[in-house]
């Protein structure tokens, strides 16, 4: 089963738009596990088991991991989300940007050792740094293209000298992986809920792709304007799939010994909330 057939199968399972991204500060962790990074896998584990019947995609950050030397623990948590939930694919978000034989290691860091479904990359060295991954067959990877972060200006936002209208880079970059660097179908395009009229002109560019849009919840993203910017309905599934991302909303949705309750909640609420906007 290739990622996009398990993202359209967690979609129609799990009735979700929804993305939990796994960012586990031990400093925001509940009593008992408040600043002890040898629980980052206890609390992620209790997170997935909470939130599995409610999400399309898991979203596990890398730095989170690596900064408590806690990859082993990330090893594990992979493993318990295959069990858990094996129909919902994890999205391992690691903006890897590299080329050459250095990609072809992080590709195997990400889909052999981790086992990941898909990964989450940055396309500014160009086709050499997204092509060691799509040797994967069935793996997705999903390209930086208009981020929520204010500095995305600085590059993503600029005008390119281009005969077809100066289009700017963000919509250069979808342009590509709609089209030549889309070789097997496996490319997506990271879009930030902070900039829903970019959404709607990413999806107007790239309308089959998958989007992971970061920046719901804490981050302030509108999630009724990100659906109604990136949704497209086609025989009760998405065009292309829209994969909408909160963490700490869900993560640290109580600071108590009902986090994972609480966090089961959030995302209840989240959820519902998308799926409204689809209607709308």
């Amino acid at each position: 089963m290739t990622f996009l057939d398990m993202l359209r199968g967690a979609e129609r399972q799990n009735r979700s738009l929804l993305c939990v991204g796994l960012d586990p500060d031990p400093g925001k962790f509940p009593a008992g596990m408040k600043g002890d990074a040898s629980r980052i896998y206890d609390f992620c584990a209790a997170i997935v088991e909470a939130t599995a019947d409610l999400v399309i995609a898991f979203k596990p950050q890398i730095a989170y991991f690596a900064a408590h030397r806690a990859e082993d623990q990330l090893e594990r948590l992979m493993a318990h989300m295959r069990a858990v939930a094996p129909h919902v694919p994890v999205i391992l978000d690691a903006k890897r940007g590299d080329i050459g034989s250095t990609a072809e290691q992080y590709a195997i860091e990400a889909f052999e050792r981790y086992g990941a479904d898909a990964v989450t990359l940055s396309p500014f060295m160009g086709f050499d740094s997204v092509q060691p991954y799509l040797k994967y067959q069935g793996k997705g990877a999903f390209l930086l293209c208009r981020t929520s972060n204010p500095g995305g200006d600085d590059l993503q936002n600029q005008h390119l000298a281009s005969v077809d209208g100066l289009p700017r880079v963000y919509e250069h970059i979808a342009r590509l992986a709609q089209g030549p660097w889309n070789l097997n179908g496996q490319l997506g395009l990271v879009v930030g809920a902070t900039y829903p009229a970019e959404i709607e002109r990413v999806r107007e560019l790239a309308p089959t792709l998958p989007l992971l849009i970061p920046g719901v919840g804490a981050q302030g993203g509108d999630a009724v304007a990100t659906i109604r910017a990136g949704y497209r309905a086609a025989s009760g599934n998405t065009t292309g799939p829209v994969i909408v991302n909160s963490s700490r909303a869900v993560l640290y949705a109580s600071p108590g010994d009902d986090f994972a309750a609480a966090a089961r909640r959030e995302a209840e609420r989240t959820r519902a909330l998308l799926d409204s906007a689809k209607a709308g």
